[in-house]
């Protein structure tokens, strides 16, 4: 469960926000608000455009509570009405690429390899499409590689030269430590769709920390 939900029922707590409860909407802003600008930023490129979706995204939540009907939890509702606001200010700001509904079908319908071809044997070799180049082994001690500054950047410079929905997905998956239906809910996208740009960003990812791993100095 998550913030408020914890001291008291999601109907309670919907009841004192209706009736106007200023405790309740600030129970509310201390659980959600830095998530929300967090959601915020993965659409719009300063924290002072993020800062006004949040703004319009707890008066849209305000004004539309007697409308919520439950079907998601409370924080997704409001996390999905974040996403909606920062895509439109994305068009705004005219982003080139928008993560829109249209842009993120035909993300996912590209034939974009997990892997580069050359990992794999070609048609004249003996062993068509089988390795050719086996994933590289992290080191024998990895921890202290992989929780290094340097590498977290290697992570997070990945992450960000990612295509619009696959640097999303993976943020929500892998940073902020979003389940796959919470993901496809706030993002209104499908399961497989979600699935398909998850495996396709962390393919990225390994291939950047392999590369960064086997050229770095001992």
């Amino acid at each position: 469960m998550h913030g408020p939900e914890t001291l008291s029922s999601e109907t309670a707590l919907l009841a004192a926000l209706r009736s106007g409860d200023e405790d309740a909407f600030s129970a509310l802003v201390d659980a959600y608000g830095a998530a929300m600008h967090r959601v915020a930023l993965m659409f719009v490129r300063s924290r002072a455009v993020a800062d006004e979706v949040v703004q319009e995204a707890w008066l849209g939540a305000l004004r539309g509570l007697d409308r919520f009907e439950g079907r998601s939890s409370l924080r997704t509702w409001l996390l999905r009405i974040v996403a909606n606001i920062a895509r439109t200010h994305a068009v705004r700001e005219a982003r080139s690429v928008p993560f829109s509904s249209v842009e993120l079908a035909r993300e996912v319908a590209e034939r974009e390899p997990a892997l580069p071809a050359d990992r794999f044997q070609g048609p004249d070799e003996p062993h068509p499409a089988r390795w050719a180049s086996f994933p590289v082994p992290w080191p024998a001690e990895p921890d202290s590689a992989l929780l290094s500054a340097e590498t977290r950047k290697v992570i997070a410079d990945t992450i960000a030269g990612l295509p619009d929905g696959q640097r999303i997905v993976i943020s929500l998956r892998d940073v902020e430590g979003w389940d796959s239906a919470e993901v496809c809910s706030v993002l209104e996208l499908s399961e497989t769709n979600q699935r398909v740009l998850l495996h396709r960003a962390r393919s990225k990812v390994r291939a950047a920390l392999e590369r960064y791993l086997i050229t770095e100095p001992a």
